[in-house]
């Protein structure tokens, strides 16, 4: 970084910015972080230029770190370049800041800009522009994000299977359904398995009921919860296993999820789960019991229906009319 901070400070016309020139080149790095924030407040295109040079020329971190968290309101493609450039700063805190921005960005332009970095030397770099381009959904990501689920950075192999879940990438499914099985790092099978949820194609149920008996917790809550959201009868004798998991988190998905299936022979399993301790799966044990419709869970639910937890008794009353509305 450079030492004179009065270093090629852009020019202006505008009389408004003009007025804090002299505090946005101060020897006092104080001066220049308030007079930034000024600047921020004008609101005015013409000060991006001055934005732009803290963030990448001002001698102090702070200074760019804080340029960085005001350039996320410029969606503009000038910006998401020079915020890119920012992913490699010395300074963590820039880095960081500069990849929150970029999070906010949502324009094409912008995110044309952002895609060139994909192929960067940095895996860190790469690993926050697969995170930025996830909500954009540019449909030019996918080839990039495909290429990336084999990097040997498990950060950027999950940031990679995010671009392809929001995109909805169908293509990516034999990869993705690979990874959720196989990947050795449980936070980028989990990734995998969340994004299965959007097909249910034979190889994605398949990898599916895999993860249902995957080692992590969460693979195996992912799992149950995009069953449930595919409503994918394939997996009902599995999720109705998992109601007996160590996890409660796995159980309360696999009951949501066995609601959704409306599967019978769960019946037996979700009344039991009425009364366990943890006030969060009675909840969803009764609303599934509703969700099943069948009338012989009516006794349980009644029984549920002074449960000291009032969110579960909403729940109770829930179930019961939809269980004994007129058919």
């Amino acid at each position: 970084m450079p030492t004179d901070n009065t270093f090629a400070l852009p020019s202006t016309d505008n009389p408004l910015i003009q007025e804090l020139l002299p505090r946005l080149a101060s020897d006092d790095a104080g001066v220049r972080r308030v007079a930034l924030i000024e600047l921020a407040d004008l609101e005015d295109p013409d000060s991006l230029p001055f934005f732009e040079h803290a963030v990448r020329l001002d001698e102090d971190p702070v200074l760019r770190a804080q340029a960085a968290k005001l350039l996320e309101a410029w969606d503009e493609p000038e910006i998401a370049t020079a915020l890119c450039d920012a992913l490699s700063d010395p300074d963590q805190s820039v880095r960081e800041a500069a990849a929150l921005s970029l999070t906010e960005f949502k324009s094409p332009e912008s995110g044309y800009a952002i895609l060139g970095y994909t192929s960067h030397p940095s895996p860190e770099v790469r690993a926050y522009v697969f995170r930025a381009l996830r909500e954009i959904r540019l449909p030019e990501s996918a080839e990039p994000a495909l290429a990336a689920l084999g990097d040997e950075n498990a950060v950027i192999r999950r940031e990679a299977v995010g671009v392809l879940g929001w995109l909805k990438h169908l293509p990516a499914i034999p990869q993705l359904a690979k990874l959720a099985t196989d990947d050795p790092v449980e936070d980028v099978r989990r990734t995998a398995v969340g994004t299965l949820s959007m097909s249910d194609n034979t190889e994605a149920a398949n990898a599916l009921l895999t993860a249902l008996k995957d080692s992590a917790w969460q693979v195996r809550e992912e799992a149950a919860s995009a069953f449930g959201k595919l409503r994918l009868q394939s997996g009902a004798k599995a999720l109705l296993e998992l109601l007996a998991d160590d996890y409660w988190q796995c159980r309360l998905q696999a009951a949501r999820a066995l609601g959704k299936l409306r599967f019978v022979p769960a019946i037996s399993a979700l009344q039991e789960l009425l009364s366990h301790t943890i006030s969060n799966l009675r909840k969803e044990a009764a609303l599934a019991l509703g969700e099943i419709g069948d009338k012989s869970a009516v006794s349980a639910l009644r029984l549920a229906e002074q449960d000291s937890d009032p969110e579960v008794r909403k729940a109770v009353r829930i179930a019961l009319a939809q269980l004994e509305a007129p058919l």
